[in-house]
Order: structure tokens, then sequence, then C-alpha cells
């Protein structure tokens, strides 16, 4: 039996492979399918848009270490911790002046923000701020294994920073290339990333019930996602 909505309908538990094509689904559900993110891949922003993107997106960046911490603090495996704590690492940084927050905020600058600016969230509309509390407080609050499903949207994450990527180099050439470093690491990092979490994923989540609460915290990650993408939209319209 494949769980599709998130809820048991029987008490047989899917087959591993039957279970992730039920993860891989919610690619259809990913936030790249938003009208603001297609129109940013066809080029279709302004400069003020994108610039509104990158502020706003920021505040879902730089708390990506705190929910990954709060994942660690309830995860009793430690090899599991071990591996996970490297995307703490990925994003802060080992030193100043390292990592994916760092590499953002590079972004911001090529898009002709300063840095205080994204820093202290001048920019940032309530509907963003509340999306991604909530996702950290998901992650605080409910089991390790489903915070850990909850971050398998990275499963569609390679092809969308691939394509993001491209968007910008073609279409928006007035951001630095030097601004653009964050897409390249990710299209390394992200891959990684997200076979580990569906090895824990899948080995965890072998009852019916626990895989339906593991496809309930990837539809709640992907309500997140385009929230976050509703808010910025109705704050930078065309």
């Amino acid at each position: 039996m494949t769980t599709t909505t998130g809820n048991t309908t029987g008490t047989t538990a899917a087959t591993t492979d039957e279970f992730v094509e039920t993860l891989r689904a919610h690619s259809r559900r990913y936030h790249d399918q938003h009208p603001f993110h297609v129109r940013m891949n066809a080029g279709r922003l302004s400069r003020a848009q994108i610039r509104g993107w990158v502020a706003n997106r920021f505040y879902y960046q730089e708390n990506i270490p705190r929910k990954d911490a709060a994942i660690l603090s309830n995860c009793p495996d430690l090899e599991v911790r071990r591996r996970w704590i490297r995307r703490i690492l990925d994003h802060d940084g080992r030193h100043a002046g390292e990592g994916g927050i760092e590499a953002w905020l590079r972004l911001g600058e090529a898009a002709g923000l300063t840095r205080e600016e994204v820093l202290d969230h001048r920019h940032l509309v309530p509907g963003v701020r509340f999306a991604v509390d909530a996702y950290v407080t998901f992650t605080r609050t409910r089991p390790w294994v489903e915070a850990v499903a909850s971050s398998l949207t990275e499963l569609f994450a390679p092809d969308l920073m691939a394509e993001r990527l491209a968007a910008f180099e073609r279409w928006y050439p007035w951001i630095a290339p030097g601004g653009l470093a964050y897409f390249r690491a990710r299209l390394e990092q992200a891959p990684r990333d997200c076979e580990h979490a569906l090895e824990v994923v899948t080995a965890h989540c072998r009852s019916a019930e626990s895989q339906a609460r593991a496809v309930d915290a990837l539809s709640f990650k992907c309500d997140v996602l385009w929230s976050l993408m509703d808010a910025i939209d109705r704050s930078h319209p065309e």
C-alpha cells in the first residue's frame, strides 16, 4: 500500500521503492512550480523583485542551521549526528567569511543590496517570517525522523539549483558571477544531503503509520516553501 495523502488507509507498509516514489511525487508541489519562481527562471523579474526575493529568502537561509541544530538536539543516533552536523558547517562555515550564509550575503551585494539591509531584515515581509518560524518550530517539536523527512525537499533541489543558476546567468547578467557561488555549492551539497536523509527515513519508517507521518512532514515543508513564495510574490507584484 502506497500512502499518498499522509493518512494511513491500511495496515501494510509500502515497499521501500513505493515509499520513495511517494516522497518523490511531491516534486509536483515544490516551490519551483510557484508562479513567482517560474517568472524568475524566465527572466521576467525586475531588479527590485530579484532584490526582494534575495532579501526575504535570506531569512530562510540563516535559519537552516537552526533547524538542523534542532534535529541534532533530538536525534539519539550518534552516526546520524556525525553526518548531519556537516549541514550546519556548510551554512555557518568553519571560519569567518565561509559558508552558505556568507555566500547568500554576497549574492545580496551582487544584486545591489547592502550587507546591513539584508542582515537587519528591513525588507522581510511578515508572511516569510511566519513560514520560516513555523518550519523551525516543527523541527524542534516533532520527532526527529519526521524533521529529517521534512528536509527531503532536497530530493528536488539539485535540478532546481541547476535551472536557477542557468537562468541567473542568462537573464540577470547584472548580477556578478561571484554572487552565484551559493547555487554552485549546492549542486554538490544537496545530492549528498538528500541521499543521507533518504537513508535515514527509509531505515526508520517501516510501518504504514511512520511512512504516513514522513509523507505528512514532507508535505508540510512543501507548504512552507510555497507560502514563503506567496508572501514574496504579494509584496513584489509584477
